[in-house]
């Protein structure tokens, strides 16, 4: 069913008092696709401040596996600390590893690259951070005022249709229903993005690159006792094992893959087509990397992707906006996961200032993030090249830049003061303090103030 924007669906320009500065109007429903990150973030910022949220997730259940993601700088961990699940993900943390060494065929070491590189200040399983946001966001702070969110696990949308009050969405299993606004927070390949905004030819760009990433199984022995690199020109094959999934019964650590390759056309719901496409790729390497290949054929969790940046002109359309990567996606090195928990933290925060009224909110969130979100994606911009270079001429500057102490501590000073670009408010206290001004505009600014 085709996205229909209803005329005057974007309101009168004049938020809707609520009874306190913040306080979302009586049944204010919200959609959000995506159970990832971004979405139950999202979920639990706005259960706290009173709407009621509907999460919709394609995948069964919380999905378990998959790669580790960072956060870095005092903006993604002071949101984390005031959302209150800083330190459980603490507990939770990789530890980060150890160096990755890029190795040649004989397995000598050539470069090393610290683990601060990829593990930020705190790294965590994407499933675990996913669980726990997830459970958080079934637990709002508030008492009776907190809203707890509904989740429909297993199930997408087919639709959505604007009205004059309202976007009715179709569903593959579940029956139509009408909300309030609709939040895209389902990734690179977002189905709001396709519905509300067009297909996905007009705002993913491929950066020339593919990444995949999977648990070896036992039959992989010792292949990932070390963490090591090993690369070709245009394909680099890593193999390792994370302290912190030690104990885990049958654990033997996971492999992480980069190739260089023209835009491949596959689906993404058929992993045998994904492992075909990562064998071809790796074809005639050297090293282990045959051994490599063949775990990937008893693999059950298999993470498969183009490198590639999301670029959306404007990020709301009536009722609907994006969050996340579904909005300004990189899909390795542009601190996509902390952008995702500061955006649903200023997207929360902008809607109950504003009472619910989304064309004031929206417009708010995308002029507080974009430029950071931006900076942010830059980071991605290079990563494929970075990581599996086209040349050797450029894997041994590559290497020559690593084995650099003074360069090694540029690019991660770069890092962090990327990471800190952005002045918040502090959302939770603004909501609290006074009568409703009509905008939540007084007060502006007096959070914390990161630059």
């Amino acid at each position: 069913m085709a996205y229909e924007g209803a005329r005057g669906c974007g309101g009168t320009g004049r938020p809707e008092r609520a009874r306190e500065r913040g306080a979302a109007p009586p049944e204010r429903t919200v959609l959000i696709s995506g159970a990832s990150v971004a979405g139950p973030a999202l979920a639990y910022w706005l259960g706290r401040y009173g709407f009621r949220t509907t999460v919709v997730e394609l995948a069964p259940a919380l999905r378990h596996g998959g790669f580790a993601v960072d956060f870095r700088g005092a903006v993604h961990l002071g949101v984390l600390e005031r959302m209150g699940v800083l330190e459980e993900i603490r507990s939770h943390r990789t530890g980060g590893g150890a160096p990755l060494s890029f190795i040649d065929e004989a397995g000598r070491q050539l470069a090393s690259m610290p683990p601060e590189f990829a593990g930020g200040d705190v790294e965590i399983l994407r499933s675990q951070l996913s669980r726990i946001l997830y459970e958080h966001s079934l637990a709002p702070p508030g008492g009776a005022s907190g809203e707890v969110p509904e989740y429909l696990f297993g199930d997408s949308l087919t639709g959505l249709t604007e009205t004059a009050d309202g976007v009715q969405a179709t569903f593959e299993r579940s029956a139509p229903r009408t909300f309030d606004l609709v939040i895209g927070a389902d990734g690179q390949h977002s189905t709001v993005r396709r519905l509300a905004f067009g297909p996905e030819s007009a705002y993913v760009s491929h950066l020339g690159y593919y990444v995949a990433a999977w648990d070896l199984p036992d039959s992989a022995g010792d292949l990932g006792a070390c963490q090591v690199g090993y690369g070709e020109p245009g394909r680099l094959a890593t193999v390792g094992r994370v302290s912190h999934r030690a104990q885990e019964p049958g654990y033997s650590g996971e492999a992480f893959c980069v190739f260089a390759a023209e835009e491949l056309s596959y689906d993404r719901r058929d992993p045998r087509t994904q492992k075909r496409a990562v064998a071809e790729a790796f074809e005639g390497a050297g090293w282990r990397t045959a051994e490599l290949i063949e775990s990937l054929r008893d693999a059950e969790d298999l993470y498969f992707d183009s490198i590639s940046r999301v670029d959306v002109p404007a990020w709301s359309r009536g009722r609907v906006a994006l969050l996340g990567d579904a909005a300004h996606g990189a899909t390795v090195g542009g601190m996509g996961t902390g952008s995702a928990v500061v955006g649903a933290y200023v997207l929360a925060g902008e809607l109950a200032l504003a009472g619910g009224d989304h064309t004031t909110a929206f417009a708010r969130y995308e002029r507080t993030l974009r430029p950071y979100a931006t900076r942010c994606q830059e980071g991605g911009r290079g990563a494929g090249e970075f990581l599996a270079p086209p040349t050797r001429e450029a894997m041994d500057a590559r290497n020559a830049l690593l084995n650099d102490p003074a360069a090694r501590a540029a690019m991660l000073g770069a890092g962090h003061d990327l990471s800190a670009a952005i002045e918040l408010s502090d959302y939770p206290s603004l909501l609290t303090a006074g009568p409703a001004d009509g905008g939540g505009s007084a007060g502006r600014g007096c959070g914390i103030r990161t630059v």
